[in-house]
């Protein structure tokens, strides 16, 4: 881990355009603090990779009522009106795609992987445009693998070195968008000494986070 940062000089890293990635379902398991310094710093143009954008209020659902997002890639946006209003007006751009294909491109890009063979979408809209290979006589799509500027984590524990624990339902996409982020910063609801995590509950370790967000007071 490089460095422990307040949550205004976390926003002031990432840039007008970047790409970020956010943990989260339904807002569950979303760095909240980080997502809050973003909207008040105003930073816009921002893509969007996550699992939905919440609802207006919550998570990446702020991003999107404060204006800052340009395009979405994401499992879906029935949730939050707002995003569907602003996608509809040409505001957003949104790609689509099935929840376990956008996990495992994900995964790809954090793992090195040139992309992920999926039967899933094939004979639908989701085909369009994509390569389509055989193996062993199935048909797959072949889905290219997603990285971002920044990943951006929430996380029940970290440690004084940056390793993570998730509680229940926060693990979700958060351990795996940890590996596919360039600058990694995790948001976590309390920071404990080096021991307090058990190494068995540690699900991101360390040497993949950058930043540790703490208190701004």
């Amino acid at each position: 881990m490089k460095g422990a940062l307040k949550p205004a000089a976390a926003a002031e890293m990432i840039p007008e355009g970047a790409s970020l990635m956010i943990g989260g379902f339904m807002a569950v398991g979303s760095p909240e603090r980080m997502i809050d310094a973003i909207v008040a710093r105003g930073v816009g143009g921002l893509t969007i990779i996550g699992n939905d954008t919440a609802m207006p209020g919550k998570g990446i659902g702020k991003l999107v009522s404060a204006g800052l997002v340009r395009h979405i890639i994401a499992s879906h946006i029935g949730l939050n009106p707002e995003t569907q209003a602003k996608m509809l007006s040409g505001e957003i751009t949104c790609e689509l795609v099935p929840q376990g294909t956008l996990i495992e491109r994900i995964r790809a890009g954090g793992m090195g992987l040139g992309g992920v063979l999926t039967p899933t979408g094939l004979g639908t809209e989701v085909e369009d445009g994509k390569q389509v290979v055989t193996v062993e006589g199935k048909r797959f799509l072949v889905e290219t693998p997603l990285k971002a500027d920044f990943a951006l984590i929430g996380a029940w524990q970290a440690d004084y070195v940056g390793n993570l624990s998730y509680m229940l339902t926060a693990h979700n996409f958060n351990p795996i968008i940890a590996l596919a982020g360039r600058t990694v910063i995790a948001e976590a609801d309390s920071i404990v000494p080096v021991g307090v995590i058990p190494p068995d509950a540690v699900k991101t370790p360390g040497v993949l986070v950058d930043h540790l967000l703490i208190r701004a007071n």
